[in-house]
């Protein structure tokens, strides 16, 4: 599966969530979300752009890997795989036991919504601040993805500079490690 996705820094997530509403999107539920993101013994995800994290929340654990970004008209594209686990620090210790390593932690309080196929998400992400993220799943409509997830960030007012860089690269560029 592929993820189509934008990712966009915001100042008012209460007039965004209530945009959402308005036009018929759904609130799902909030999260605390706390994400290890591991490097390999094998290679480096930094350098091979690709990403394992497993995240636990207040009522699941979930595994994920993503693949190598790309870019279409301004939408972050990349391969993603996640696998619900059942205890997600017993995974994070056989993680490191066969030598991968923790890289960093990002923590973020997340406010899902559902608008049709659509996932949105309001994120508090601590040290880094507000975001919207939109993003759709598809398996070969790329193009015709990346469109929609346009034409719905106009619809919300979403206007500002789109993010493509992760919250973990940006976490670890705030603190000069990357």
């Amino acid at each position: 599966m592929l993820e189509i996705e934008i990712k966009v820094k915001i100042t008012d997530a209460k007039q965004i969530a209530d945009r959402i509403i308005k036009i018929g999107g759904q609130y799902s539920e909030t999260l605390t979300e706390d994400d290890t993101y591991f490097n390999s013994p094998s290679r480096d995800f930094g350098q091979t752009d690709e990403a394992l994290r497993v995240r636990i929340t207040e009522n699941k654990s979930v595994m994920t890997y993503k693949g190598p970004k790309n870019t279409l008209k301004g939408s972050k594209v990349r391969e993603e795989f996640n696998v619900t686990i059942d205890n997600g620090p017993y995974v994070q210790s056989i993680l490191k036991k066969l030598g991968f390593r923790p890289v960093a932690k990002v923590k973020k309080l997340r406010k899902y919504y559902t608008y049709e196929d659509f996932s949105i998400a309001l994120d508090n992400v601590e040290e880094l601040g507000e975001f919207i993220e939109i993003e759709l799943i598809t398996e070969n409509e790329i193009q015709k993805a990346a469109s929609r997830v346009d034409e719905l960030a106009e619809k919300l007012g979403v206007t500002g500079e789109r993010i493509s860089t992760s919250y973990l690269e940006m976490l670890l560029s705030k603190h000069s490690l990357i």
